[in-house]
């Protein structure tokens, strides 16, 4: 009876519109009052939820990407992007998803990638010919990929949640090869698009305007090598290397570019703060969920009900791709990684997969979830950047879901596209 309250008032609560956190904060409390407990309880592992110094890393890792995007970064990747692969057939797309790339190692977000690219990159598509839909649907899954590679602020959620057991520089090594896979298997489909539609290819600008442009963009490119190089390396921690981030943009946009006005630090300011705030009442929330989930040993039931179902890790990953993939479809992302983790990631384990490998399996799975309806944040802001409605967008997105769910395969069954690099630094 415990758990149909607990995920009962959960999902009531979230079926009338209330938000993820409160659902998690009010279930919880309805719960603990069912058990007899002391609803103390509830605040006490709130509190102890965001009283990790490895969240410190959050904040000043969305402070620096804010602070990337309203820099003028993201413009001079996208000129070098269009540079590069301009020239391929369906020209602005590709050049949507190489900036996709570039741009993820520097917010690590998804929602400020979709934002930033599909800015400047959505109406320029237009006004080339490309249809809205197809320039939304690039941004979009295209963003994800910066949720795979560093400095992806949810695989620190990730390693929290899984016990602060799971070393951060091996979950930020382990997101690259997938993340370019996932970039590969999107600029497939939108090459394949592009050519049953006929869209136009960008003139290949030259080798020196190429080179021109890569150096104009190195102070933002070298940000992504001194998170990465100065965390794998264990010269700083992933929280030191946030605050550095943070040093390092201000030092870019202020001095380098002088991009960065008052007006704008003090917008990238709020906004870091604002998306702070949402997302440790998330992690605060969802911890007092997940105590609560093991403390009815949910995770204990999950493991034998799955391995009652069958004994071959091919199924059993299977099927949590699919509860995964369900899932995002209605709950965003944060709160899914800290009340699945507890879950799955023991049954993962029980059946021989590595818990890095799984924590990429996990990211990659709720990032597709954040472009799916009817809860998909990244969706809705591309939408909205469009001016296209949803299910103008969802009607010719297949390609690039088909794309991005033949990379989560691969990456499920194939370990080494996760665990052959961060073998290699140990």
């Amino acid at each position: 009876m415990e758990l149909w309250v607990l995920f009962g008032s959960f999902a009531v609560l979230l079926l009338i519109g209330m938000p993820v956190a409160f659902c998690l904060g009010i279930s919880s409390l309805a719960t603990v009052l069912y058990l007899g407990l002391p609803p103390m309880i509830v605040f006490q592992r709130l509190n102890s939820g965001v009283s990790v110094f490895a969240l410190m890393a959050i904040p000043f890792f969305i402070f620096a990407g804010e602070l990337m995007v309203r820099g003028d970064i993201a413009r001079r990747l996208v000129a070098l992007a269009g540079a590069a692969v301009g020239h391929m057939r369906g020209g602005l797309g590709q050049v949507n998803i190489a900036a996709s790339v570039m741009f993820g190692g520097i917010s690590g977000s998804a929602a400020a990638d979709a934002s930033a690219i599909g800015g400047l990159m959505i109406p320029q598509m237009k006004e080339r010919g490309y249809g809205v839909d197809y320039a939304v649907n690039v941004t979009v899954v295209s963003s994800i990929i910066a949720l795979l590679i560093p400095p992806s602020h949810n695989m620190i959620i990730y390693s929290i949640s899984a016990g602060g057991r799971i070393s951060i520089a091996d979950l930020f090594t382990a997101g690259i090869i997938p993340g370019f896979l996932l970039a590969g298997s999107l600029m497939v489909a939108a090459w394949w698009v592009a050519r049953s539609r006929g869209y136009p290819t960008e003139a290949f600008p030259g080798w020196g305007a190429l080179a021109g442009l890569f150096a104009n963009a190195i102070p933002g490119l070298l940000l992504i090598a001194i998170i990465f190089f100065g965390v794998r390396s264990g010269v700083f921690t992933a929280s030191e290397s946030s605050c550095i981030a943070v040093v390092y943009a201000l030092l870019v946009t202020v001095i380098a570019y002088r991009t960065m006005t008052w007006a704008n630090f003090v917008a990238s300011t709020m906004a870091a703060v604002r998306t702070t705030a949402m997302v440790l009442m998330v992690i605060g929330c969802a911890a007092s969920f997940g105590w609560l989930m093991a403390l009815l040993k949910v995770p204990a039931e999950m493991v034998a009900l799955l391995q009652g179902i069958s004994d071959n890790p091919i199924v059993i990953l299977l099927l949590i791709n699919v509860i995964l993939l369900f899932l995002g479809t209605f709950m965003d992302m944060s709160p899914l990684i800290v009340i699945t983790t507890p879950i799955f990631l023991p049954v993962a384990t029980a059946f021989g997969v590595d818990p890095v490998h799984f924590g990429v399996i996990l990211i990659l799975n709720l990032g597709i979830g954040l472009c799916t309806p009817p809860v998909g944040a990244v969706l809705f802001v591309g939408c909205a950047v469009g001016r296209i409605t949803v299910w103008d967008a969802v009607k010719t997105i297949w390609p690039f879901y088909g794309a991005a769910f033949a990379a989560l395969m691969l990456v499920t069954y194939v370990p080494a596209l996760s665990l052959w690099l961060p073998s290699l630094f140990r």
